[in-house]
């Protein structure tokens, strides 16, 4: 198999260049940290709950990206695929802190879980108060406390921003978005692998009209490899799995985001879309927003995720309110 060709330089400056792309391009909205990877709003408020997100890179616009007057305060960036080390971490919760304490909000893997909580405990002895959300959207992943956080990181961290915007304490703040964790589910499919920019090598591999449903944004294993079938066969497998997971329920009203991986094209999300509508309301299930891009990206993967957001009017007004970044704003 041959080697997917990247427009980059040395490999090893990657996370460096885009972070200083990003900074370049939010024209003063944005800056890079003193020795560390991370990238940081000029304009936090003062006595505001502070959001900090992070994680490895190789998933733009998430999470780097996502940095912004209504969204995170600040995100820390690892190497591709990979967690920030602590010291970073730490390095960046004593930089947003505002006084009232710094919600992390991150993805649950094994390597992001250790090296956020090691942040955590360092900025406790600096007197910072931390607390801990995680992204646990991933249906495909059976105990609720293994599971992953995939497409719905991008829902989470708009409802966290409103959030920590408004919330009058760490304690608020928390809540809600732990109130989000439990109504967000997702589930993805590929039909083909991103790959590693250090070597061009793909993450997983597929057979000839071979696809892998429920995988990870990694390219880890999913539910189920499948042969490739027509978009309403495939929208109608993962539309069941996501409603029967939470569950939704008739008259319930959701949020939905359809997340291209990487490759995927609009024509194949819009053609997903009107069956993935069609199927919620035959359910009585009610969209009342819908998303559709490269929100959460595995470099060139090609398929998608769905997303399914239970709203109430809180989480509803959160993922509605005003926010200021890079790829999104509204």
């Amino acid at each position: 198999m041959s080697k997917v060709q990247k427009i980059i330089n040395d490999p090893e400056n990657i996370v460096a260049e885009v972070i200083e792309g990003l900074v370049l391009a939010s024209h003063g909205k944005l800056a890079k940290l003193d020795e560390v990877p991370a990238l940081i709003r000029t304009d936090i408020e003062e006595g505001k709950v502070a959001l900090l997100i992070g994680g490895g890179s190789g998933h733009e616009p998430m999470y780097s990206a996502y940095v912004g007057k209504g969204l995170a305060d600040a995100s820390v960036c690892g190497n591709i695929f990979a967690s920030p080390p602590p010291n970073f971490i730490h390095e960046a919760t004593k930089a947003v802190d505002r006084g009232k304490g710094v919600l992390y909000l991150y993805g649950n893997y094994a390597g992001d879980v250790m090296n956020f909580d090691m942040a955590a405990e360092m900025s406790a002895e600096d007197g910072i108060e931390v607390r801990t959300v995680l992204v646990t959207d991933d249906v495909a992943t059976d105990k609720p406390e293994d599971r992953r956080g995939i497409g719905g990181a991008f829902y989470m961290v708009k409802i966290a921003g409103a959030a920590c915007a408004t919330a009058q304490s760490l304690d608020e703040a928390e809540a809600v978005v732990r109130k989000a964790q439990a109504n967000v589910r997702t589930i993805g499919v590929a039909v083909r692998a991103g790959s590693l920019p250090e070597t061009g090598e793909p993450t997983f591999e597929l057979g000839e009209g071979e696809i892998e449903i429920g995988l990870g944004v990694h390219g880890e294993p999913g539910v189920e490899r499948s042969t490739l079938m027509p978009a309403d066969e495939l929208t109608t497998r993962m539309i069941d799995r996501l409603v029967n997971d939470l569950p939704f329920q008739r008259g319930d009203r959701v949020a939905m985001l359809l997340n291209n991986l990487g490759a995927t094209t609009q024509m194949e999300l819009l053609i997903v879309n009107r069956k993935a509508r069609a199927l919620l309301a035959d359910k009585g299930i009610e969209v009342a927003r819908t998303d559709m891009g490269a929100y959460f990206t595995s470099q060139e993967m090609a398929g998608f995720s769905i997303t399914l957001v239970r709203l109430d009017d809180e989480l509803e007004r959160l993922i509605a309110a005003p926010c200021q970044s890079l790829p999104f704003s509204q």
